[in-house]
């Protein structure tokens, strides 16, 4: 299994990205995200991959994180979703956005993704609920959305909260909150959300 390549940007393309690794160059699917991150060609590069191989070919994709990697590793678990539908939706939702939209079942947000219909993506929100992690921890929104989600997802989940609700909850207490929300708001508001 290839994990990992490190080497030459040598060329990119609408949907992915050929890396010279000692002189060998490895063609690579990515998403959107992902191409965008990579910086210029001929430029050093470190790109996470996942290999799949079908009867009819070997398809390396590429991914510029490991959430992102994770993200594509479950979507590839559910029916239907092959890696190039994976992809489109890492294009259109980032793996925070993704997770959050399946903890909150949100179907039309998945759904903007090409290739997505209705009921594929209701397919998704349903078999990945619990399964991404919570929206928004390790992530960069949290903190430059207030700074205290990550100790509001943490009290919650002391409560005995499912990660998937507490994040919904928390996320949804610091839209109606604002940036300034002290802990204490920010808690109390979310348990109520949550308790719903």
């Amino acid at each position: 299994m290839i994990a990992r390549l490190t080497g030459k940007l040598a060329e990119t393309t609408a949907d992915g990205a050929i890396v010279d690794v000692a002189g060998v160059g490895y063609q690579l699917l990515c998403s959107i995200r992902t191409l965008e991150a990579l910086g210029p060609v001929g430029g050093d590069v470190l790109i996470l991959t996942e290999l799949q191989v079908r009867e009819d070919a070997w398809t390396l994709f590429g991914f510029g994180s490991r959430e992102e990697r994770d993200s594509f590793r479950a979507l590839t678990s559910v029916q239907g979703v092959g890696g190039r539908v994976a992809l489109a939706i890492l294009s259109a939702l980032s793996p925070d956005e993704l997770s959050r939209a399946v903890s909150q079942g949100d179907k039309a947000m998945i759904g903007r993704a090409n290739g997505v219909g209705p009921k594929l993506a209701a397919r998704i929100a349903n078999e990945l609920q619990g399964k991404l992690g919570a929206p928004g921890l390790g992530g960069s929104a949290p903190t430059a959305r207030g700074g205290f989600a990550q100790d509001a997802l943490s009290a919650l989940a002391n409560l005995g909260f499912r990660s998937a609700d507490a994040s919904a909850a928390v996320n949804a207490a610091q839209d109606e909150l604002g940036p300034d929300a002290t802990l204490d708001a920010l808690v109390r508001l979310a348990l109520r959300k949550a308790a719903k």
